[in-house]
């Protein structure tokens, strides 16, 4: 009989690339978690970690054994919800991450939404970049999260999540109220490939979409600033010191002398749900994914 526990430390390793991380995200020490996956090798007559480097990596029957794993936690999720089945109002404990924009616009009126309308329903929120609301689910400290798309996260076909679209959050261009593209309906990027460009910081998942974008209109854009924060960004804007791409769900701060102009080809960023495998069955989770999905169409009007 496997030892789920052990198995879990196995999926961890999986999940954060080493030991020593794996360790850390179950509050284990380093030598406690390796101790975790070699009994569990032993019990089952085969090597799991073979040695890569200064390191370790999974061996060809680790990886199949971890397929089973993660059908055998979704398995889980079902019979947790056989076990707990409420057939009448959604009720209990829902918690629910996202990034910042995420939480202000959908996650926020969706949790009041609830409230008002399943009253023995409590909501958490905890504000999670998109990675971070991965491993909160992989480590079921959340139910459901709103992530943007990105080249870093989960392939769509990761049997650990349920992932779904929810929106497409279009990107407009944001300039000065003068500038000589603030009176278009429409631009195209292309007609802004010499102005100085302000872009999200390196490593920020929106700077791939702003690139991208540029690139798709046959230009490296000249970036002059960056900046964590969509409002600082337009606040840079606002005194001239270039312009920049912003998604149209960023409420940015009124009365400031800038203007948005929509971008001809739509370039945009998708919103997704994600949650663990089966566990977008649970009612709690299904309701919230329906105040989702009310909100959606509204949100990037």
């Amino acid at each position: 009989m496997i030892d789920l526990r052990r198995l879990h430390v196995l999926r961890a390793v999986e999940h954060y690339g080493t030991v020593t991380a794996a360790a850390r995200a179950l509050h284990l020490t380093t030598s406690a978690a390796s101790q975790q996956v070699r009994q569990l090798a032993r019990e089952l007559g085969v090597a799991l970690l073979e040695p890569q480097g200064r390191g370790v990596r999974l061996t060809p029957a680790a990886r199949s054994l971890i397929t089973h794993a993660d059908a055998i936690q979704a398995r889980w999720e079902r019979a947790e919800l056989d076990l707990r089945a409420d057939h009448g109002d959604p009720a209990g404990l829902l918690r629910v991450s996202g990034f910042p924009m995420a939480i202000s616009v959908l996650l926020a009126p969706m949790a009041a939404q609830l409230r008002e309308r399943h009253p023995r329903l409590s909501v958490r929120i905890q504000e999670a970049e998109v990675p971070s609301s991965f491993d909160l689910l992989f480590e079921g400290e959340t139910d459901l999260a709103v992530v943007e798309a990105t080249p870093r996260n989960p392939p769509l076909g990761d049997a650990r999540f349920d992932q779904q679209p929810l929106l497409d959050d279009p990107f407009d261009l944001v300039v000065p109220d003068r500038h000589r593209l603030a009176g278009l309906r429409r631009v195209d990027l292309s007609e802004a490939a010499r102005e100085d460009w302000i872009a999200p910081v390196q490593d920020s998942p929106c700077r791939v979409h702003v690139l991208s974008a540029c690139g798709a209109a046959g230009f490296t854009p000249d970036v002059v600033h960056h900046a964590l924060d969509w409002n600082v960004m337009a606040h840079l804007v606002a005194h001239g010191l270039g312009i920049a791409l912003i998604p149209r769900l960023a409420h940015l701060t009124p009365h400031l002398p800038i203007t948005r102009v929509r971008c001809t080809g739509d370039p945009h960023r998708k919103l997704l749900t994600c949650t663990r495998a089966g566990g977008h069955e649970r009612p709690a989770v299904a309701a919230a994914l329906g105040e989702l999905r009310s909100l959606a169409p509204t949100a990037v009007s």
